[in-house]
């Protein structure tokens, strides 16, 4: 395979404009480059979490999510793509459940802390879900793969549930909301 990029000072960008992998140029602060933006912020996010010591079932699902969040950019790089597809919403659902099995009840609200692999995952989840809201906003504009916005929602679940887990490692436990605080 060539090299993907070959000049990384372009000064095409200096009028305030970018190109998509079509060819096409639109204006940065277009809700498609937010979105791309926002995506390639979690991916990047989601890349520190992963440098904690992780469960190895939590780190692969999160590894995957990585690769996924590129292909989500790629497709709103190139409008009509699809690479987002039913089975990466499925994964994340069986890892979702996989990890929830585990843990008690939700009695009051979880509040981002706990330990720091934990709060990394709430910041990932935070994040997952201003992408989603960038996707759907999207999607009134330019209809997306019905997956996109979809996968979004799922990762954010997924990286709830991470966190309740990861709060609980070595004997560690999760940040409740106390009302009278």
């Amino acid at each position: 395979m060539g090299h993907r990029l070959s000049k990384i000072v372009t000064r095409t960008g200096d009028q305030g404009s970018t190109g998509l992998a079509t060819g096409d140029r639109i204006p940065k602060f277009d809700a498609r480059m937010q979105a791309i933006g926002e995506t390639d912020e979690l991916n990047s996010v989601i890349g520190v979490l992963l440098t904690h010591a992780l469960p190895e079932a939590v780190r692969s699902t999160l590894s995957r999510a990585q690769h996924t969040l590129f292909n989500l950019g790629g497709e709103l790089s190139m409008p009509g793509t699809v690479f987002v597809k039913e089975d990466d919403i499925v994964r994340l659902e069986e890892a979702v459940e996989a990890l929830n099995e585990s843990l008690p009840p939700l009695k009051e609200f979880v509040l981002p802390g706990g330990n720091p692999p934990a709060a990394a995952c709430h910041v990932a989840r935070a994040v997952t879900r201003r992408v989603e809201r960038r996707l759907w906003e999207l999607n009134e504009r330019e209809p997306l793969n019905e997956f996109t916005p979809r996968y979004a929602n799922r990762l954010s679940d997924y990286l709830f549930v991470a966190a309740r887990t990861l709060a609980r490692l070595d004997g560690g436990q999760e940040v409740t909301w106390n009302k009278q605080a």
